[in-house]
């Protein structure tokens, strides 16, 4: 194939696999049909087979696409030298806006994807796992530099962070009007801050009692 049909073949494919996302994100996998996809296309419902063999060939692609940038992004980011806080915003600004630039395939890889056979569900469970054994490392991080106290259990905060970004990223698909940035500005408070007041404590000689424990006094 000439490279400029080549080049015209992988648009046509990828406005397929955007299409294909359309309608699984709207209708789910098992309530779409090839139809549809072709009908969202504006093309045949034989002219499909010539990007997908099936649904579930289309359920793949569209996964794949969904998932492929933002683990790429994930790479850069773990491999950086920024501060751990900076590292986290990095990974909630990736993982949100890629909801907003993938918009429906992240959504349909979070919510279809185990329809598919085990066997085609391979390629896309190490790439999800590669994203949350990154994000673990990066808390790993965070404790060995001292940003985060030595007991958190970093496996625990990472599936925290992926699943608060992939309810948010439902709403930013959802909403195409969302301030994705205040979205992700308020995620990242939350989850460096957490939801209690900041308060200074001071410490005076007056606040040691006569058994040699602190009294904290907020003010």
């Amino acid at each position: 194939m000439p490279e400029t049909e080549n080049n015209k073949y992988q648009h046509q494919r990828q406005q397929a696999i955007r299409s294909a996302a359309a309608v699984f994100a709207e209708k789910g996998f098992h309530g779409s049909s090839t139809k549809d996809i072709a009908e969202r296309m504006g093309i045949k419902q034989g002219s499909l087979y010539y990007y997908f063999k099936s649904k579930e060939e289309a359920l793949g692609e569209v996964c794949l696409f969904g998932i492929t940038d933002y683990v790429d992004r994930m790479n850069g980011i773990a491999a950086s030298d920024q501060p751990f806080e900076a590292k986290l915003m990095a990974t909630i600004t990736s993982h949100l806006s890629s909801y907003r630039e993938k918009n429906e395939a992240l959504k349909v890889y979070n919510d279809e994807r185990l329809y598919l056979p085990e066997a085609k569900r391979i390629t896309l469970k190490s790439l999800g796992s590669g994203y949350r054994q990154l994000l673990e490392m990066i808390f790993e991080e965070g404790v060995q530099s001292g940003a985060l106290r030595d007991s958190i259990d970093c496996h625990f905060a990472a599936q925290a962070v992926i699943g608060i970004c992939n309810a948010w990223g439902d709403v930013i698909v959802r909403d195409p009007d969302v301030d994705l940035f205040d979205i992700i500005q308020k995620c990242t408070d939350l989850l460096l801050n957490g939801f209690r007041e900041r308060r200074k404590i001071q410490r005076t000689d007056d606040d040691i009692d006569v058994a040699g424990n602190l009294n904290y006094q907020k003010n």
